[in-house]
Formats: structure tokens, sequence, C-alpha cells
């Protein structure tokens, strides 16, 4: 469910202060934990890194984030792959062989 239209997004006061401080143009890279935070306009253009539980994922703002969370850009999981040991059997069978070195003379 969505935030009430009477209040404001919510945005984290720590990131709000350090991102208003920066200079337009400004390559430094803005570390925050605060995954529920929603992108405002004059974060267009900044780079933010955003925790993913392990390690700070860079994004940079673009316009169509605006109104978005932060955590939605970071994905917090790794997908592996499925089926383990018999689909890697497939896939393997399905590749395409290697052509075969000419012999030398």
């Amino acid at each position: 469910m969505s935030r009430s239209l009477k209040k404001e997004p919510y945005v984290d006061a720590k990131l709000a202060i350090k991102m208003s401080k920066l200079r337009v143009g400004d390559k430094t890279v803005v570390k925050t934990w605060a995954r529920a935070s929603t992108i405002i306009t004059p974060w267009v253009g900044f780079t933010i890194g955003i925790h993913t539980g392990r390690l700070h994922l860079p994004v940079v703002i673009t316009e169509n984030m605006v109104g978005h969370k932060l955590g939605e850009f970071a994905a917090t999981r790794k997908f592996v792959r499925h089926g383990g040991k018999m689909q890697k059997d497939i896939e393997t069978a399905a590749a395409p062989a290697a052509p075969a070195a000419p012999a030398k003379k």
C-alpha cells in the first residue's frame, strides 16, 4: 500500500542533509543504508551507494527513478540458477562443440 497523499514522501533525514551538501556535477558517491527512502527530484544526476546487506551498490539517479524507493534499484539477493547438476549436464550437451584445430604437417 502506498503512503498517504496528506504526508510528504519518506526521505531519511541524514540522507537528505548529505545530498543537500553536494554541488552540481559532484562525482562523489553518497553511501546510505536507508533503502526505504523515496527518490526526490533534487537528487537527479547524483550517485548514491545503496547498501545491499553486503556492499554498497552505486546507482546513478535519473528522472525515471523519481518517486520510487532506493531499495528497488539494489537487489539484495543474487540469482545463480535452477537445476543443479542435472541442469548443468543439459546445458553442456546443448552447447555447440568447438571446431577441431587443423593438424600440423
